[in-house]
């Protein structure tokens, strides 16, 4: 009834003419990120939200912006970042530069363990994008067990739920794992189960960066699968991949396992990006047991020639596990220790620091680098029929698993965080066709805004909040690449975030107008 209500209410301010708005987005073709068909309407702005769609043009405004020939979205939302250092930089120019106005961030079991602290930084600061964050397991286990690998006693299991319940009451929206790393790959499932059934409890979402996203990638979905089943929480799976050339096409088997779930019903999605490379740090290439204990306890069992060999060993047989005979698909992003490293892979490496290509040259390498101090990574492991097939899938939306990035000519990172949205509307709208850009909108705005419980986002309606991408659907494309990612989007001239230009004509503009936008679940503040 009250969609009803809504949709009169702007038909009849269209029809009462004249109306006053803030602004109005003239003579666009929009897509409301329901995934229905686009429409030619005008788009009424006042005090932060959309007042009115519809033909206003008799309507006044302090402001009209004529977008004809041009295409209005609800403003992207992704909901894998890791962007929690925001508010050290606040203008979060790759993020709007391609269209999202809204992030979440603490994935990966990473985040801030103070939630209220992080949140109270983000509302005096003021930044460019609306943010809520995960509440993430590692940061909880380490603040409460370090780095040391074996089960919690029933004390510190109840300090760790103590503190997931905490950060939800101070206004986490759910709860992160990223067992891949340390120390959360050292939990057992009942761990993770008991954890997130505190986030669960309180309305919260469980994701996943899972155990495995390869060579056992079933299993690991089912891990998934049961943890939201036996907590009670939403299920999403982080960036959904294949990243074992031994496994290339088993994208299908996780996708049933996915279809089966939601079939039973259980409320499970994913996120993806839109490459085939993923990025990472290079200790995720190590054994997990050789990196317990923190820096010093890994440099001396990098240092002891007989550990050495065993981890060495250990490497190998987990690199030809996922179909590969060296460390050839691994590129260096960002090594603090020695930057004229970036952007070479790790044959390259081998050869500047070793005299050699070949494997085992690479893995010595990759010792040396870990002595250094660990580098972030780009990994090129995945086919591109997989990233296709699970992009096609409705369950599915769009994430660019990015931290806030600032152009660095030093740097490599990964181009999914300057140009991830505009390549899924480039590439795999318009130039190979795999879905409609409707739909792709649909899984950048109100599949994960629903799923997030992001309340008055995602869609272009009556009283939703005014974040807005305006983008040339025949234009848009990204720039980025992975020799040279430091390029943002191009076809997206103007981007709001409630109400407010954060990029017009093409310039990123100082305001600065995102918004806390998830209240505590428990407490509802």
């Amino acid at each position: 009834m009250k969609t009803v209500w809504l949709a009169l209410l702007s038909i009849l301010m269209a029809g009462a003419q004249p109306a006053s708005f803030d602004l109005i987005l003239s003579g666009g073709r929009v897509i409301d990120g329901t995934g229905a068909p686009a429409r030619m309407a005008d788009v009424g702005i006042r005090n932060g939200r959309i007042a009115a769609i519809g033909n206003l043009s008799r309507a006044a405004a302090r402001e009209r912006v004529n977008v004809a020939g041009l295409t209005l979205a609800p403003g992207f939302i992704d909901v894998h970042t890791h962007a929690d250092d925001v508010a050290e930089r606040p203008e979060a120019s790759n993020f709007v530069r391609m269209g999202v106005t809204t992030i979440v961030a603490g994935n990966c079991g990473s985040s801030a363990l103070d939630v209220a602290q992080a949140l109270d930084e983000i509302r005096r600061t003021r930044v460019a994008v609306n943010f809520a964050t995960l509440v993430g397991h590692n940061t909880v286990r380490a603040a409460v067990m370090g780095s040391e690998r074996r089960d919690p006693t029933i004390p510190e299991l109840e300090r760790m739920q103590g503190l997931v319940y905490k950060a939800m009451a101070d206004g986490a929206i759910g709860f992160s794992t990223g067992l891949q790393y340390v120390p959360g790959t050292y939990a057992a499932t009942p761990e993770i189960v008991a954890l997130a059934r505190v986030a669960g409890n309180a309305g919260g979402i469980y994701t996943s960066h899972m155990r495995n996203e390869g060579t056992a990638l079933e299993e690991a979905i089912r891990e998934t699968l049961l943890v939201g089943s036996m907590s009670g929480a939403r299920v999403q799976i982080s960036h959904l991949k294949v990243d074992a050339k031994s496994r290339w096409g088993a994208s299908e088997s996780a996708l049933a396992l996915i279809d089966a779930a939601r079939a039973r019903g259980q409320d499970v999605r994913a996120d993806q990006y839109a490459y085939t490379a993923a990025g990472s740090g290079l200790g995720i290439r190590f054994p997990s047991w050789a990196l317990e204990g923190g820096r010093e306890k890994i440099r001396e069992r990098l240092n002891d020639a007989a550990t050495w060999q065993r981890i060495k060993k250990e490497m190998i047989g987990l690199v030809q596990e996922r179909g590969f005979e060296d460390l050839s698909w691994a590129t260096v992003a960002s090594y603090q220790a020695d930057p004229s490293l970036n952007g070479l892979s790790m044959a390259d490496v081998a050869q500047r620091l070793h005299g050699s290509r070949s494997a085992d040259a690479q893995f010595e390498a990759a010792r040396t680098l870990m002595l250094g101090g660990a580098p972030s990574m780009v990994y090129h492991f995945m086919d591109e029929r997989d990233v296709e097939r699970i992009m096609r899938h409705p369950s599915v939306s769009i994430a660019a698993d990015s931290g806030v990035l600032q152009p660095n000519a030093s740097t490599r990172p990964h181009p999914r965080g300057y140009g991830n949205n505009a390549r899924v509307l480039a590439r795999y709208v318009r130039e190979r066709g795999i879905m409609s850009l409707e739909e792709a909108i649909r899984k950048m705005t109100s599949l994960p805004a629903d799923h997030f419980r992001l309340a008055g986002r995602g869609r272009i309606a009556v009283g939703a909040a005014a974040d807005v991408v305006v983008f040339d659907p025949a234009r848009v494309r990204d720039t980025a690449t992975f020799d040279a990612p430091h390029a943002y989007p191009e076809g997206i001239p103007h981007v709001l975030v409630n109400g407010v230009f954060v990029v017009k004509n093409g310039t990123q503009t100082p305001e600065r107008p995102g918004a806390v936008v998830a209240k505590s679940l428990l407490t509802g503040r």
